[in-house]
């Protein structure tokens, strides 16, 4: 998972990296610090964007060369490409709705203990992240043994040495003065990058922690997941849903070249969904220096890898939250209630995704 064929100077000069830097996001230099700073523009003519593609099809039934059509009595088009075996590209899989129930789980439960994140290794585990976040409290470490603060807090968390963080109002954060470290909840949420579901991913030693503490994946989650996963299953199996990584995106992040190769059987699909801003996706082969396929990721696609295309070097060297491409339209419609700001907020500038992943 997330593993590399090689690392420094030779990466850099592959020809997957050449196109990553490619639509990576750049700025125009600017001599003026007041203006607000311009992303470079990038040609965005050869992008495979398979939502016109699919409104092609179903008017004539035209494609373009190397893109063909997946007939497996699915409920929606469903599109491959000739020379990458195994992998299924299904445009708007996902409703409105279905989109929004994952992007409220994805910012309230998701990151929630005894999920891991990408801030246990600091903070250790963290509860209510994102409700912390809406209320506009800090994140506080102190001593175990300072009682300065005289209001109870909202939160507590150890990270298993002689401190402890806790949220607390900003105004009581405050009045520590700089004493004690703090970060605002809402630093923390934007710098949340990652949280896993089901099986518990160990990033050190690459491979699945059964031993470590972990909810099952939610049963609604898992319907979806092998409702989409059929057309890349093998006769007469059904996908198990056994671990999940939600990845979370804002804007200038980006997902470097990779495999996904921990899971034992690689004939079963990776289910990859995707939520809010527009991104570009790089498919490549099985080596670096083979040139990868770019193509746009909109909120409601869903990605396939099987098989042959489990072997690919893929990636996400660019997310759009510009008003112009981010085309989040619909999600900002939905969630215009005054109870939904802060996921309106949020989902304005980031992209989130959910890969569903069989382990065993």
């Amino acid at each position: 998972m997330y593993g590399s064929d090689r690392a420094g100077d030779d990466a850099e000069r592959t020809a997957f990296r050449k196109t990553e830097k490619k639509f990576k996001l750049y700025y125009e230099n600017s001599k003026s610090t007041k203006k607000k700073k311009q992303p470079k523009q990038v040609d965005l003519s050869e992008v495979l964007d398979f939502k016109s593609i699919s409104e092609s099809f179903n008017q004539n039934g035209e494609l373009p060369p190397g893109v063909v059509h997946v007939n497996c009595g699915f409920d929606r088009p469903i599109f491959g490409l000739e020379n990458r075996p195994g992998f299924y590209f299904i445009p708007g899989a996902l409703t409105l709705d279905e989109q929004c129930t994952w992007i409220r789980e994805s910012l309230t439960n998701f990151p929630q203990p005894p999920n891991r994140t990408n801030h246990n290794v600091i903070y250790g585990p963290i509860s209510n992240l994102f409700v912390a976040a809406k209320e506009g409290k800090v994140f506080v470490e102190e001593e175990r043994s300072d009682n300065g603060l005289d209001s109870e807090p909202s939160a507590s968390v150890s990270n298993g040495d002689s401190h402890r963080w806790k949220f607390y109002e900003e105004d009581i954060a405050r009045s520590r003065g700089k004493t004690c470290k703090a970060v605002p909840a809402s630093v923390l949420l934007r710098k949340l990058r990652w949280s896993t579901l089901g099986l518990q991913f160990d990033w050190s030693n690459r491979n699945y922690a059964v031993s470590l503490p972990h909810n099952k994946i939610p049963n609604a989650l898992c319907q979806l997941a092998k409702r989409m996963a059929e057309p890349a299953m093998p006769i007469g199996e059904q996908f198990r849903p056994e671990a999940a990584i939600v990845n979370y995106f804002g804007s200038g992040d980006t997902l470097g070249g990779h495999l996904d190769d921990m899971e034992a059987d690689w004939s079963k699909p990776i289910v990859s969904m995707s939520f809010g801003c527009k991104a570009i996706f790089l498919l490549g082969g099985k080596s670096r220096q083979d040139e990868p396929l770019a193509m746009f990721l909109r909120s409601g696609d869903v990605v396939l890898m099987a098989g042959e295309a489990r072997e690919c070097f893929h990636g996400v060297p660019r997310i759009f939250t510009d008003e112009e491409n981010a085309e989040i339209t619909p999600l900002e419609l939905r969630f215009s209630d005054e109870d939904d700001r802060c996921f309106l907020d949020y989902i304005r500038t980031s992209r989130i995704n959910i890969n569903i992943r069989q382990v065993f």
